[in-house]
């Protein structure tokens, strides 16, 4: 390292996390399994009814043997953004990972992101995300298209996974109680002030038909609220289109995945799968 190369930040991982025994070790055998980086862990379990937070003070030990700290904090149901504020407060760095329960990340995500938030200049990071394989035909064929367009595939979209430095976390204050926290704190920033460092996460998607039109109108709920209370924000969408001829070709390459995304769309728009306030993704 240079003399001029600015130190990497010690990251505080924020796990906000509701009845996700199902899923929870697995996210955290993955940061055990992260190359070398200076982070600490804060699972925030919220309102769980389940084993969770037990699952997860079991890995106690096994950060601890590492060097690094796991904490677990239990808190009556106070939804996502309540978790994450909780998580928040409780945190000693100032650069901040947010980190689904449901996610798993490559063993070199973790320090790479540490060092993209290196610097005093404001900085979002976030890796490359890929779909966990579904059981369910029509999740896999929709997965197909939906990892190939060019937002999921070239810009930083920081689905379940989002990490920014102190000066990026200064952006905004607490989280306000909205559907989708990503999307609001990815707006905090302009595209070039964001980055996708070459390293994947992997994010499950739903199984079957009806529950992708849930999510999907969840997602584009959570869009148009953000459009709705925070309108300045939409300036750093940046976010890229498909063309004609890239959906003509995706038609031509792979027309089972074509037609299931371009179906949950469809009923999306014709009124299925209508919800309010934040629910889960899944």
């Amino acid at each position: 390292m240079s003399d001029d190369t600015p130190p990497t930040p010690p990251l505080s991982v924020i796990i906000p996390a509701c009845n996700e025994a199902g899923y929870i070790e697995a996210c955290l055998h993955s940061l055990l399994a992260s190359e070398p980086a200076q982070f600490e862990v804060l699972v925030v379990a919220n309102g769980c009814t389940d084993d969770t937070a037990d699952r997860a003070r079991r890995l106690i030990p096994a950060f601890a043997a590492r060097g690094v700290e796991l904490r677990v904090l239990e808190l009556p149901a106070l939804g996502k953004p309540g978790a994450l504020n909780a998580g928040d407060a409780a945190v000693r760095h100032g650069a901040r990972l947010y980190l689904d329960a449901d996610v798993t990340l490559s063993p070199a995500l973790l320090p790479l992101l540490a060092r993209a938030l290196a610097g005093a200049a404001p900085r979002y990071a976030s890796g490359e995300p890929e779909v966990r394989r579904a059981r369910s035909a029509i999740s896999r064929a929709y997965a197909r298209f939906w990892v190939r367009l060019p937002f999921v595939a070239q810009d930083v979209p920081g689905f379940g996974l989002f990490a920014v430095n102190a000066a990026g976390r200064a952006r905004w204050g607490a989280f306000p109680p909205i559907i989708s926290d990503d999307t609001f704190v990815r707006l905090q920033f302009a595209p070039a002030e964001r980055i996708r460092v070459p390293a994947p996460y992997q994010w499950p998607l739903v199984e079957g038909f009806a529950p992708l039109v849930r999510v999907r109108r969840r997602q584009d709920q959570g869009v148009a609220e953000i459009a709705r209370l925070y309108p300045a924000l939409m300036a750093h969408e940046g976010k890229p289109r498909p063309g004609a001829g890239w959906l003509l070709g995706r038609l031509l390459r792979d027309p089972l995945a074509f037609v299931v995304y371009g179906a949950v769309s469809l009923a999306v728009r014709l009124g299925r799968g209508a919800q309010s306030g934040w629910v889960r993704g899944r």
